[in-house]
């Protein structure tokens, strides 16, 4: 946008209000998408919502539909490139159009405000609305019509792909399909990694202190196995759910630390010793398993429901095996601190 904010353009007063952007990325553009990707500020990287103008569209003009989150408009904004058109952005509360349509905020209400408030039909002769695909959870289309005047159309998945949309005048197959490759995973990952992160270093400078760096390792190496390596394993990971397959993650991770235990503790009596390679194998696996959980939110490979029942069937088994492997490793503390071990 134009000096990194919305211009406005103000005619009369009885006239609707068009901002204008540019599909060109500043310096402060891209700063913001830096911060937003390690989730710094996260309620901050907002669009004003209302009525955008890109380049010089006339009444024929196309009009798009986005979220207020700042990676969302600028996708659209150097997507469309040179096309010139109109942008109707919603008040998602700074969330994607996906996540946002899923929790209601990009909806068919909002949508329909939105074109009351901007005076969409007075500023094009068409009645046609170009909806992202990902957004067609949130927005009914029949009422958006019934109650605007204006049909919704959906675009295609990725906004990258809206030039030839417009061409062929419809969407391919192709470009309804939606992929989840290897580069889209892993711009994702220093989110997951600046919340779990501070938990795992904590958890490690603790358990140093009292068991030792291997321990600290592990306690480490569990989050980092969710929140980095679970990402760019996923699609050859086994099983269908993230539960499940962050478990199995989680019991790979622990193995060489279980092979250090076992190797490393020789003066310990064998109760000791096994019972501290299950307090590892109980607590490794769930801390894995529950952080890979959490990427749900970031895919589009799960639905609502099945999310929800994802967290209600694997949640307390986590939560039990978590807590008896730590009450393991607290009855054998206890124990080698009274045998003098």
């Amino acid at each position: 946008m134009e000096s990194g904010t919305a211009r406005e353009v103000m005619g009369e007063a009885t006239k609707p209000v068009v901002r204008h952007a540019t599909s060109t990325m500043t310096a402060a553009d891209w700063w913001d998408h830096l911060l937003a990707r390690w989730s710094i500020d996260r309620q901050g990287h907002r669009v004003e919502p209302g009525l955008y103008a890109l380049g010089t569209p006339d009444r024929a003009a196309p009009v798009f539909v986005t979220a207020n989150y700042t990676l969302s408009f600028d996708a659209l904004r150097t997507a469309v490139g040179d096309i010139d058109c109109y942008i109707v952005v919603l008040d998602t509360l700074g969330v994607n159009v996906w996540c946002a349509a899923g929790k209601g905020t990009f909806g068919t209400d909002e949508l329909v405000r939105r074109v009351e408030a901007t005076g969409l039909a007075d500023v094009v002769d068409h009645r046609r609305l170009i909806v992202p695909q990902l957004g067609a959870t949130g927005v009914a289309a029949h009422e958006v019509t019934r109650r605007t005047g204006f049909r919704v159309e959906y675009g295609p998945v990725r906004a990258a792909d809206i030039p030839e949309y417009l061409e062929l005048g419809e969407a391919t197959a192709a470009m309804r399909r939606m992929t989840f490759p290897l580069k889209d995973r892993l711009v994702l990952i220093p989110v997951d990694l600046v919340k779990a992160l501070p938990f795992g270093l904590g958890a490690a400078i603790l358990l140093y202190f009292l068991g030792g760096p291997l321990l600290a390792w592990a306690a480490l190496t569990a989050v980092l196995a969710g929140a980095v390596l679970f990402p760019i394993l996923l699609p050859w990971l086994p099983t269908p759910n993230f539960s499940t397959k962050g478990l199995i993650l989680g019991v790979v991770a622990a193995v060489p630390f279980l092979v250090g235990w076992l190797g490393g503790r020789q003066e310990l009596g064998p109760w000791f010793l096994y019972g501290g390679a299950l307090a590892l194998l109980l607590t490794m696996p769930p801390v894995t398993a529950y952080i890979a959980l959490n990427f749900t939110g970031s895919t589009t490979y799960t639905s609502k429901t099945g999310v929800e029942r994802e967290i209600r069937r694997y949640i307390p088994a986590m939560v039990w095996t978590f807590g008896a492997g730590l009450v393991l490793a607290i009855v054998l503390a206890v124990a080698a601190k009274v045998g003098g071990r």
